[in-house]
């Protein structure tokens, strides 16, 4: 029996990425938000915040942000191999696609309804990324607080556009601020509390001494 579910869930797998492999458009960022609705959204394998900390962490490390996120759903759900067919379901398809293709790639690329194609999914795609910033954007606010998640937009936004920093180590900034923002967060909240029964235990003793 755990055969047969070690089998399916490679299935899973392996059609999952198959799928965000060979309709995603546009690079890695594009296919994000159709990895992200098969792990979180139709197979719940893990968590939309899990899926985001996972997504801010892959960013920061080489390679394709596609593979890296096949190859870590992959592992997380069936080890080594789960990982293999992840990464070989979400390359290969669209890989032999390419090869096949490839003495037709110069006309296709100027053809009329390829660019007809090309510009109708573009609008998909953006409405898509959209959504995806709108969710973690909401849930940034919601954990650092309104005013901390509005300031935070701005820097990140004058990093990348402004200045120009590679997006790495714009993550490797903010994970570092992250880190110290809860730390400081949990600290207050201490302080406060601490307070808090100091203050109560002051108005018990007023209290039995009146008595």
């Amino acid at each position: 029996m755990a055969g047969i579910r070690l089998h399916n869930r490679l299935l899973q797998l392996a059609w999952a990425m198959m799928k965000t492999g060979v309709i995603g458009y546009g690079g890695g960022p594009s296919v994000i938000p159709l990895i992200r609705y098969e792990a979180v959204t139709q197979y719940k394998w893990m968590e939309d915040e899990e899926f985001g900390e996972i997504l801010a962490l892959a960013n920061a490390l080489p390679g394709p942000i596609a593979t890296k996120m096949a190859a870590y759903i992959g592992y997380r759900e069936r080890g080594t191999l789960g990982a293999v067919v992840s990464v070989l379901a979400h390359i290969v398809p669209s890989g032999l696609a390419m090869i096949l293709l490839l003495s037709f790639v110069q006309y296709l690329s100027g053809a009329a309804f390829i660019q007809g194609m090309i510009g109708a999914v573009a609008p998909v795609i953006a409405v898509m990324l959209g959504m995806m910033a709108y969710e973690f954007g909401e849930r940034a606010v919601k954990g650092l607080g309104l005013y901390a998640g509005i300031a935070l937009f701005a820097v990140a936004f004058g990093l990348l556009q402004g200045v120009a920093v590679h997006p790495a180590v714009v993550v490797l900034l903010f994970l570092g601020y992250g880190a110290f923002h809860l730390r400081a967060v949990a600290a207050l909240n201490r302080r406060k509390q601490r307070k808090r029964q100091q203050d109560a235990e002051q108005k018990g003793g007023v209290t039995r001494g009146m008595d």
